[in-house]
C-alpha cells in the first residue's frame, strides 16, 4: 500500500516538472518572437525619415519621378590659346638698315598699312640709282629697236645689227623688271621714283590688324635682312588649342561644342572643333584645334584655360540637380516609401536614403544610375528637399 503511494507521488512530481518545462520553454520562445519582432523594424527603418503630416506639409518636400532627358556628355580638359599661323605675322626687311624711328611698345595696337618704323640705309640710295639709270637705258635701247626694225623691212641694215638691238632691249628690260620687284620689296614704288625724290630711307608697313606682342628693334640699331623686328597677332581669328587623352579620342568630332574659361577667370566662352590631331604627344595626349565664336583681348596667345568638350546627346535616366543630396561623400536620393496612421490615426510620411551614382549634367538635370531593385514606372523621389530629410534622419540618430 505504501508502494503505491510512493509511485502515485513520484508520476504527480514528474507531471509537475513537465508542465514547469513546458512553461519555462514556452516563456522563452514568446521572449524570442519578440526580440525577433523588435529587430526587424529596426532594420526595416535604417536610412529612413518619417514625417508628421504637419511635419511633411511645411517642409516643402515636393515628389517627382525619374525622367528621360538628353543630357549632353561633356568631357573635361585643358589647353591654351593658339594662334593659327595666318595671324602671327613676324616683320622682317629684305634689305637691312638702321632703324631711324619706330612708334611701337610691347601691346600696341596697330592698323593695317600702319608705319611701324623707318629703317635708313644708303643702299637704298643705290638701288633708286640703278633703276632709274636703267631705266632711262631701256628707252633708248627700245628706240634704237624700233628703228632697226624699221631699217630692217626696208632691207637697209643687215639681219645681225637687228639682233644685236632686240638683245639690247630684252637685257634692259629685264633688268628694269628685275630692279622694279626689289625696290617693291623694300615698299618703293617705282612708278612714281623720280630723280628728284630719291630717299634714304623706307617704311615698314602693317601687313594686318592686330597687336604687337614682340619688339625687338630700338632707334639706332642695325637690322640685317630677315632678322624678327615685331611680331603681330590678329586676335579676330584666335584658336583653342586642348590636349585630350588618348583614350578620350574616339569622343572628339568636328563640329563639337566647347565652353571654355581662362584660368582665375568666371566669364565662359564658347568655341567650336574644327581639327582633331592625328600625332600622340610625349604625355599621352591628342592636340585638338578649335576656333572661338567670340573674340577678345582678353585672349592672349599662350593663356591656360579649362575647358569642357560636349560629346554628344543621349536619352538617359535623369533627376533635378536639387533631388541629389551629397553626404559623407556619397551622392543619395530619397525615395517615399509610402504613408502610414499612427496610434492616433494619423497620417505620416515615410522615406528612405538610396545610394545612387551620377553621371553628366545639363540644363539643371543630373544622369542617375539607379540600383535595379528601384522601379522606374511608380518610384517616387524627392526632387526637393533632399538635404532637409538628411538633416531630419541625422537628429533622429543622436536621439
Amino acid at each position: 500500500m505504501k508502494t503505491r503511494i510512493e509511485f502515485k507521488q513520484a508520476i504527480y512530481i514528474l507531471s509537475f516538472a513537465t508542465v514547469i518545462l513546458a512553461s519555462c520553454g514556452n516563456k522563452k520562445g514568446a521572449e524570442d518572437t519578440t526580440a525577433a519582432a523588435t529587430e526587424a523594424p529596426a532594420k526595416d527603418e535604417e536610412n529612413t525619415v518619417e514625417l508628421t503630416a504637419a511635419q511633411y506639409k511645411t517642409s516643402g518636400i515636393t515628389l517627382g519621378k525619374v525622367e528621360k532627358k538628353s543630357i549632353s556628355g561633356v568631357l573635361k580638359v585643358n589647353g591654351t590659346i593658339d594662334v593659327p599661323p595666318e595671324n602671327l605675322i613676324s616683320i622682317t626687311t629684305q634689305m637691312g638698315g638702321i632703324v631711324k624711328s619706330t612708334p611701337l611698345l610691347q601691346g600696341s595696337t596697330v592698323k593695317k598699312g600702319q608705319v611701324i618704323a623707318v629703317l635708313q640705309n644708303q643702299e637704298y640710295v643705290q638701288l633708286q640709282q640703278d633703276y632709274l639709270e636703267n631705266k632711262s637705258q631701256l628707252e633708248l635701247a627700245d628706240a634704237e629697236y624700233k628703228r632697226q626694225q624699221e631699217l630692217a623691212r626696208q632691207n637697209i641694215n643687215a639681219q645681225k645689227v637687228l639682233q644685236q638691238a632686240r638683245s639690247q632691249y630684252q637685257t634692259m628690260l629685264s633688268r628694269e623688271s628685275a630692279l622694279r620687284q626689289r625696290l617693291l620689296l623694300i615698299n618703293i614704288n617705282s612708278a612714281t621714283l623720280t630723280p628728284a625724290n630719291i630717299r634714304s630711307t623706307i617704311n615698314i608697313y602693317a601687313p594686318i590688324n592686330g597687336y604687337v606682342t614682340k619688339v625687338n628693334v630700338n632707334s639706332g640699331k642695325f637690322v640685317s635682312p630677315n632678322d624678327v623686328m615685331f611680331e603681330i597677332v590678329n586676335s579676330a581669328n584666335l584658336h583653342v588649342e586642348l590636349k585630350v587623352f588618348q583614350k578620350d579620342v574616339d569622343l572628339i568630332k568636328k563640329g563639337q561644342k566647347v565652353r571654355f574659361s581662362l584660368q582665375n577667370e568666371a566669364e565662359e566662352r564658347v568655341a567650336t572643333v574644327t581639327l582633331v590631331g592625328r600625332e600622340i604627344n610625349e604625355d599621352k595626349t591628342v592636340t585638338v584645334h578649335c576656333v572661338a565664336n567670340t573674340q577678345s583681348r582678353n585672349l592672349i596667345p599662350g593663356a591656360y584655360l579649362n575647358a569642357l568638350i560636349e560629346t554628344g546627346t543621349t536619352k538617359v535616366n535623369a533627376l533635378p540637380e536639387s533631388a541629389i543630396a551629397d553626404f559623407a561623400g556619397k551622392k543619395y536620393i530619397f525615395i517615399e516609401t509610402g504613408q502610414r496612421k499612427d496610434e492616433k490615426a494619423e497620417v505620416n510620411y515615410h522615406f528612405q536614403l538610396l545610394e545612387i551614382a551620377i553621371g553628366s549634367a545639363d540644363a539643371g538635370y543630373v544622369e542617375v544610375r539607379l540600383p535595379e531593385s528601384f522601379d522606374l514606372a511608380t518610384g517616387k523621389v524627392v526632387t526637393k528637399g533632399a538635404y532637409d530629410l538628411i538633416s531630419k534622419m541625422k537628429n533622429s540618430e543622436e536621439e
